[in-house]
């Protein structure tokens, strides 16, 4: 969902709809109230009046907020919006409210435009009974699609299988959880596993024919080497990596880009699993590297000379280095300071390209991330 979208618009042209607007306005201080202008007399003062009907105004209003709450029977809103749909990925949550606020009721986007989470909202306000009909929310299983999304875990291609997947955690057919990183708590972890699923730590344990899908957490790129998982596996980025970074002053963004993309690459793993950028202090202004932190949507994390010298498990100390900067390395001690690890994943690796007259490095390290402990309905 965009940024730029405003959070809430509520909608009412009845008098007890604008009753029931103006107590959501009043939890919701940054939702845009509009109102029909024959009631603007009875409306708040800050309500925007519109003219009946109403599809001019949804066609300037749809796609600028995440969440449209309407006090208006869900037939007509369906109507209205129809022709405003695109896709799940871009509509925004649909709540339509009843005119005796008894119901809150979720039309669209209840996933991946928290829909769901958004009628519930509307619903404790009101005092409502929140109406929920995904399966998987109906039925307390896994959302395959958002699953990780408030942990900062992204889908890796959301359009391959995602619906066999959430079809299969809705029927309790065999499903493989494979946690090779992340945060463990996806599901509560008081809870036990829905029906159906299995819970393993790497994919290395899981016979791919014995499951209908396989929910696969990971930072590496496994197609090449599991290719039988890979074809029944939606796979799922948490962000996992810090890229401990150097580089020769006045290098380009596009050589260290280049750099870091060729040695994920080689290595099998993420870049959208990326955390941070790590580097010691002295480049906290290096363009190439303030560069590479935008592009992969991360911070640049940056350390002292003494804190980088302090750091155990550097696998390729260089005095040289440490004459020039005070620390006897900079890419791997970055890493491994940045992700809170023991080891290295990644030791450091030089990049160059022919006529460049500078160079990067880049070593990479995981966060160490605890699992969940097998229960019973897992095994």
């Amino acid at each position: 969902m965009s940024h730029e979208r405003k959070p809430f618009a509520i909608y009412a042209i009845t008098r007890h709809g604008i009753a029931i607007a103006s107590r959501l306005l009043a939890a919701l201080p940054d939702a845009d109230l509009h109102v029909s202008e024959k009631l603007r007399a009875v409306a708040p003062g800050n309500a925007k009046p519109f003219a009946l009907p109403m599809g001019p105004l949804l066609r300037e209003t749809f796609t600028a907020y995440d969440c449209q709450v309407f006090v208006i029977s869900v037939g007509a809103v369906v109507r209205m919006i129809a022709p405003l749909l695109e896709n799940k990925k871009v509509d925004p949550a649909v709540v339509c409210v009843d005119d005796a606020a008894r119901f809150s009721i979720c039309v669209l986007s209840g996933h991946v435009g928290r829909g769901n989470i958004f009628t519930q909202r509307v619903a404790a306000i009101l005092g409502a009974e929140p109406v929920v009909t995904t399966a998987s929310d109906a039925i307390g299983t896994l959302t395959v699609d958002i699953l990780g999304r408030d942990l900062g875990w992204t889908l890796d291609d959301a359009d391959r299988n995602v619906t066999r997947g959430c079809a299969a955690v809705v029927n309790a057919t065999p499903v493989a959880f494979v946690q090779e990183t992340g945060e463990p708590d996806w599901w509560p972890l008081e809870e036990p596993l829905p029906e159906g699923v299995r819970y393993q730590t790497s994919l290395d344990e899981v016979d791919p024919d014995a499951f209908e899908i396989l929910l696969v957490a990971t930072d590496r790129d496994f197609r090449e080497t599991h290719p039988r998982h890979w074809g029944k596996a939606v796979i799922y980025r948490p962000k996992s990596l810090v890229l401990g970074t150097g580089c020769d002053r006045g290098a380009t963004a596009e050589m260290v880009e280049r750099g870091v993309a060729m040695i994920l690459e080689k290595r099998g793993l993420s870049e959208k699993c990326v955390k941070a950028v790590a580097t010691i202090d002295k480049k906290r202004d290096e363009a190439a590297l303030l560069s590479l932190a935008e592009r992969l949507g991360c911070e640049l994390q940056v350390f002292s000379a003494d804190e980088l010298d302090r750091v155990p498990g550097i696998e390729n100390p260089s005095e040289t280095v440490k004459y020039f900067v005070g620390s006897r390395g900079v890419a791997e001690p970055a890493a491994l300071l940045g992700a809170g690890a023991a080891r290295l994943l990644v030791a450091k690796e030089i990049y160059t390209e022919e006529g460049a007259g500078r160079s990067m490095t880049l070593a990479a390290a995981r966060i160490p991330f605890q699992k969940r402990a097998l229960g019973v309905s897992d095994v």
